[in-house]
This record gives structure tokens, C-alpha cells and sequence, in this order.
């Protein structure tokens, strides 16, 4: 395996004569004193995946692949979208935060981002929960679009049809 902190522990079920894999989630431990401690969570929107971490300590910026999110989100609607948990919250100065995000457009990365910071503020301080609910950053919103198929030009979509 690639990364050694993603780890998951598998227990093997006996269901009707048949092994069945069933993945452990990690448990998360936090300890607010030490500094290299932090909070991870991930967020997803259509193909994007974006993996969120969350220190109290160090200085108060969000990075996103290794660049500050202002860089990385061009437009300032994409901006408010991808910090709008914090600003909710009114933590945008009381955490550093970094992202790894990968696929999909950019949209859809700045929501994976939304979606992954409001579950590591989540994880922070469970009060949190019932604002970003209300709010609708705790809801993943799961529309992808569908897969091609055979014989025709897109998802549905069949060739034009002539009758002479």
C-alpha cells in the first residue's frame, strides 16, 4: 500500500458459508495540546475527492495541493464556496487547514472541499453539526454523470434516425 496512515483493518465475517470482507472505519484520536495533532476528514462531490486536515496549531491558512486556496480557486465564488464551513462557523482564523484533492472539475472540487472541512469540524466539536446541517455541508451530494454505453453516443443518447 501506498500510504501507511490509510490503513483500514479488515474483519472476515462468516455469512451463509461465504467470507465477507467488512472494513473497520479508523478511529480518530485528538489531542488538542500537541502541535503536529490534527483532524481528518474526507469530503467527496461527483468524481472529486478532497482529503481535509485540520490543526489548531501553526500559522491560519487553508493550503489546497500544496498552494494557498486562493491560488488554487481562481474565481471568488469558488473561493466562498470551498471556505464556507469556516465562515459559518467563524474558525477561518483558528485553524490551518490543508487538502488533497483529486478529480473532477473545479466546482466539484471546491464542494469536496466544503464537504470535507465540515466533517473535520464535525469531528472538532459536535455542536457544529446542527448549523452545518442546516446549512447543507454535511449532505454529500452523490449525482455523477453516467457512464457511456454501447451503440450509442452518450449515456442515452442513441444516433440520429433516419426513416429514408
Amino acid at each position: 500500500m501506498k500510504n501507511k496512515d490509510k490503513v483500514l483493518k479488515v474483519k472476515k465475517k462468516t455469512v451463509a458459508k461465504k467470507e465477507v470482507a467488512v472494513k473497520e472505519k479508523p478511529k480518530i484520536v485528538v489531542v488538542k495540546d500537541k502541535p503536529d495533532s490534527y483532524i481528518e476528514a474526507v469530503g467527496r462531490r461527483k468524481t472529486a475527492v478532497a482529503r481535509v486536515r485540520l490543526f489548531t496549531h501553526g500559522e491560519k491558512t487553508l493550503s489546497v495541493n500544496d498552494r494557498p486556496y486562493q491560488q488554487y480557486f481562481p474565481t471568488l465564488e469558488l473561493q466562498r464556496i470551498a471556505v464556507a464551513p469556516l465562515q459559518l462557523m467563524n474558525c477561518l482564523d483558528q485553524f490551518r487547514g490543508t487538502a488533497k484533492i483529486r478529480g473532477g472539475g473545479s466546482k466539484a472540487q471546491a464542494e469536496a472541499l466544503r464537504h470535507g472541512l465540515s466533517r473535520a469540524l464535525t469531528l472538532f466539536n459536535a455542536t457544529f453539526r446542527k448549523r452545518l446541517k442546516k446549512a447543507g455541508f454535511l449532505t454529500r451530494d452523490s449525482r455523477m454523470r453516467e457512464r457511456k454505453k454501447f451503440g450509442l453516443k452518450r449515456a442515452r443518447r442513441a444516433p440520429q434516425w433516419a426513416k429514408r
